[in-house]
């Protein structure tokens, strides 16, 4: 990655300067992605700043990156040089210059929900999707995501429930792996002999998460398929791990800066309503 100017924030798209959860859930989606780009042709389609693109451009034999806005891409261009990368202005709607089978892996995050032709853009990539390629896909659940938060995102065109997702899956693909992906606070235990083996999950219960996680999920992400067999060997169970701890660390800077004023009750308060959250007994 080069030096660039980071791209003004405008909230319909994620940069890798925004912090907190929205980091968590962007950087695992490519991270969960990097191990399918391993050896393969990728489209990252509506690639947005880039950053996702170039992560994939590590494990992938080649990736290109597809955005309609093209200061974005411009901005992709300098700030991501990557011998497997290349980054093109176009319409994610309109693939008619990429051939018919010709790619490993799509990957396309948090675009459905900002257009309204879903069948159009997944009739897209799966005609360029080779017979056993694969599409990683990922959109907010409008029922976590938009009725029980009361808010409506300006960015978005339209949502989707659980089941008009996997609907439109099934109209384009004969097979998919349905994910939920939430931020969630939770504690690691690891091995610091370097060695490997089983992994465990439990809830505050005990209970074993692999019996069904009962939070709802803010996010589905697809992996969807032509053929059953190609999605063998995903995993049951992908955890994203932030080495700088930064939800963590924003949020003690939040609090030493309310204990260094004479308003920290209010403010606190304040803050709590805003967050939707019980200010007080």
């Amino acid at each position: 990655m080069s030096e660039a100017t980071p791209l003004p924030f405008t909230g319909e798209r994620y940069h890798p300067e925004v912090p907190r959860e929205m980091a968590y859930e962007h950087w695992h989606r490519y991270a969960f992605a990097m191990e399918l780009a391993r050896g393969r042709q990728v489209l990252d389609a509506a690639c947005g700043e880039g950053y996702g693109a170039a992560l994939l451009a590590r494990t992938a034999a080649m990736v290109t990156g597809i955005d309609r806005a093209p200061e974005v891409i411009a901005h992709a261009r300098r700030r991501y040089v990557h011998p497997r990368l290349r980054f093109l202005e176009g319409d994610v709607l309109d693939l008619s210059a990429i051939d018919t089978e010709s790619l490993d892996l799509v990957v396309s995050f948090e675009t459905l929900e900002h257009l309204a032709e879903h069948d159009r853009l997944l009739a897209g990539f799966a005609r360029v999707l080779k017979p056993d390629g694969l599409l990683l896909v990922s959109t907010p659940d409008k029922h976590t995501y938009t009725d029980l938060a009361g808010e409506q995102n300006p960015h978005h065109v339209r949502e989707l429930y659980r089941e008009e997702f996997e609907a439109l899956l099934g109209r384009h693909f004969a097979r998919w792996r349905l994910y939920g992906q939430r931020v969630v606070t939770h504690s690691l235990l690891w091995r610091l002999d370097g060695g490997t083996g089983a992994t465990t999950a439990f809830t505050q219960d005990g209970e074993d998460v692999f019996g069904g996680i009962r939070t709802l999920p803010m996010y589905h992400v697809a992996v969807c398929a032509k053929r059953g067999e190609s999605l063998a060997g995903l995993p049951a169970l992908s955890c994203f791990a932030d080495a700088q701890q930064s939800i963590h660390a924003h949020y003690h800077q939040v609090i030493r800066e309310l204990l260094a004023t004479d308003r920290y009750a209010h403010t606190l308060r304040e803050r709590l309503r805003a967050a939707g959250l019980p200010d007080g007994p």
